[in-house]
């Protein structure tokens, strides 16, 4: 019965990971980068350093639900970990869970020096430093290249049947007696 109950509990954590793997991971990106950034139709009517700083501090609890979202997939994951131990895939998931903060942490930056830039209106207000934060895209695909191949391949694993296929199975030709 415990099993059974493990089972039914690795794949209710399936159907959670891989649609919010595939939606908030894949897809979401390019909603939330829009949703999480000033609007490109409100920075021509800023004019002021205080107004560039509130517009873009406004972005700021978006950026944080966007990083809870994006945290979905890694917490399925923990709790995999923790249904099935495994000390190999522990590690990996402590790399997994390593590079979500370091990818969460650019991608933040990047969004919110954006905001700051606001399409170049903000940029006399500011370092040249935030103008930089244009390059954190680059910084971002080298860590969720292997953020995404490592959260695949360990969803795949954890996603699999470990059980015998064939134990309890009836084979044709077979009677149920």
């Amino acid at each position: 019965m415990l099993n059974h109950r493990k089972l039914a509990a690795r794949a209710l954590l399936a159907v959670v990971f891989w649609p919010s793997l595939f939606f908030f991971w894949f897809l979401g990106p390019f909603v939330l980068f829009l949703l999480s950034t000033t609007s490109s139709e409100v920075c021509p009517r800023l004019e002021t350093r205080a107004e560039f700083l509130d517009a873009a501090n406004g972005t700021i609890p978006m950026l944080l639900a966007q990083n809870l979202i994006y945290a979905v997939p890694i917490a399925c994951l923990v709790l995999w970990g923790r249904i099935s131990p495994e000390p190999a895939r522990a590690r990996h998931i402590v790399t997994c869970i390593k590079l979500f903060i370091a990818a969460a942490a650019i991608g933040a930056l990047w969004e919110y020096g954006s905001s700051l830039a606001c399409d170049g209106y903000g940029q006399p207000f500011f370092s040249p430093a935030w103008r930089m934060t244009g390059y954190l895209p680059i910084a971002s695909l080298a860590v969720n290249i292997p953020l995404y191949v490592l959260v695949f391949s360990l969803g795949r694993a954890f996603s699999t049947r470990e059980d015998d296929p064939t134990d309890g199975a009836v084979h044709p030709g077979e009677t149920i007696s």
